[in-house]
């Protein structure tokens, strides 16, 4: 099964073309890992997919409805949640209220039963919070419950973001190179993580500047250089790609790798 579907996706800025005719799929289990060079347009594709940007050219398809252009409030009630490459947290509120935040996207009570107080407010209040704190034990902050968001070291912020974008229940989270900033033992955890996510049904669509996280956690990886795919397919296919190599190391390392494959046989 295809949870998301990007067709000949295309982002013009004036005369700069930042995403060039991007087609790829993205299946509805497992992760999808989306790698390139700095300035290849990893982060302008996550936008267009998210709404916070609208494609030029092409479609974006998600569970097979088209939500090419739809503000990113819409896509996000529809099941597909991202995060940022600089972590967007309410630092004025403790950990676990910002989890409640993404949570509250499924409340029904609304704001008039709120205020009074209603028993249905009440109870989907207590359900909020349960549901909060269960995935900030999911992803290791309990203790942290009730600390200021300010508070939490960079690590730990990168993981609250990832707890909030879940409490949306969500059927694909993009996550926005979840391991920036991390240590090696952080991103090894962060690795555990994401794969439990997807294990737990939700698909994972990454962007990511580890090459040893991304190796060891996605199951699909996707290549752009400069606004373009140049390759995809699973981390070992993609680790030995010629042109992959190129991009990340430039031709003389393209030679050598190929003369490594050779002599490998």
């Amino acid at each position: 099964m295809t949870r998301l579907v990007l067709e000949n996706v295309t982002k013009r800025f004036g005369g700069l073309v930042a995403v060039d005719n991007v087609s790829f799929t993205v299946p509805e289990a497992g992760v999808t890992a989306v790698i390139g060079p700095n300035g290849a347009g990893k982060t302008t594709l996550f936008s267009l997919v998210s709404g916070f940007l609208t494609p030029t050219d092409g479609r974006v398809l998600f569970d097979g409805q088209d939500i090419t252009g739809l503000a990113p409030e819409k896509i996000s009630a529809r099941g597909l949640v991202r995060t940022f490459q600089l972590v967007k947290l309410f630092e004025d509120l403790s950990t676990l209220e910002n989890v409640k935040v993404g949570r509250h996207l499924h409340t029904k009570a609304g704001l008039f039963s709120a205020f009074l107080h209603t028993p249905a407010a009440r109870r989907e209040e207590r359900e909020v919070e349960a549901r909060a704190r269960d995935l900030l034990s999911f992803v290791g902050l309990q203790h942290k419950a009730d600390a200021d968001a300010s508070g939490l070291s960079y690590g730990q912020q990168r993981l609250l973001e990832m707890a909030r974008a879940l409490a949306a229940d969500p059927r694909l989270v993009l996550l926005d190179e979840p391991a920036a900033g991390l240590n090696g033992e952080e991103s090894e955890a962060l690795s555990r993580i994401i794969r439990r996510i997807a294990d737990n049904g939700t698909t994972v669509l990454l962007i990511e500047h580890d090459m040893t996280l991304v190796m060891n956690t996605a199951d699909r990886v996707v290549v752009v250089d400069f606004g373009r795919k140049i390759a995809e397919g699973t981390p070992a296919e993609v680790r030995v790609n010629p042109a992959v190599i190129a991009a990340y190391l430039g031709s003389a390392a393209t030679a050598k790798a190929a003369e490594q494959e050779k002599l490998n046989g």
